[in-house]
């Protein structure tokens, strides 16, 4: 069986290249810091991907769709944007989950969330600016993109005034353009940790 025609499947058999590799090049001395890190980088990876593709070309595409009577937005709504949100407000949580509990095993936690106690010095601080702004990301998410969302494609079960929709895409369209504007500087703060600031 060809593990490559199903997504489990390449999912499956990319973990598992992936730790044949990590043990291959460390002997087996895995460390736990290392595994919380690369779980956060997949479903960030994930999170600012799907992100990216719903501003970057599912929303002009429905834009264009409207215009087009056959399909029209109907095929990207009714089957696409459900699946995408369901993988984008998830793995916005597991990323966020996955990113503090990175920061607690490093012994930081306190120190990125207070930007080691307001003095903003240090790399602790550096990636506190972006865990503040994956923490505004997350709220944004869950507050006012899925609710709204949901009342766009009728996923609430509710009934819905042409101007309740209106409001509700301009609501998620800010709220994710804003999640778009601040993975910038969040992917910075990421990065920087490690890495240093580009300056």
């Amino acid at each position: 069986m060809n593990p490559l025609k199903s997504i489990t499947g390449t999912i499956v058999s990319g973990v598992i290249l992936a730790l044949v590799i990590a043990f291959a090049m460390s002997n087996g001395q895995g460390n736990p810091i290392e595994w919380t890190v690369w779980f956060h980088v997949i479903v960030g990876i994930t999170w600012i991907g799907l992100l990216y593709y719903f501003n970057f070309v599912q929303v002009p595409a429905v834009g264009q769709a409207l215009a087009d009577k056959d399909p029209g937005p109907a095929a990207i709504n009714k089957y696409v944007a459900p699946r995408a949100l369901l993988w984008f407000r998830w793995a916005a949580v597991l990323t966020w989950l996955s990113g503090a509990a990175a920061l607690g095993k490093m012994g930081i936690l306190a120190q990125a969330f207070t930007f080691e106690s307001f003095t903003f010095a240090g790399s602790a601080s550096v990636i506190g600016m972006g865990a503040w702004l994956g923490t505004i990301m997350l709220f944004n998410v869950w507050v006012l993109i899925w609710p709204n969302q949901k009342k766009i494609l009728g996923l609430d079960g509710k009934e819905h005034s042409a101007e309740e929709i209106a409001a509700a895409k301009n609501v998620a369209l800010m709220a994710s353009r804003t999640n778009t504007l601040l993975s910038i500087p969040m992917l910075l703060g990421m990065t920087a940790f490690a890495h240093g600031l580009p300056l």
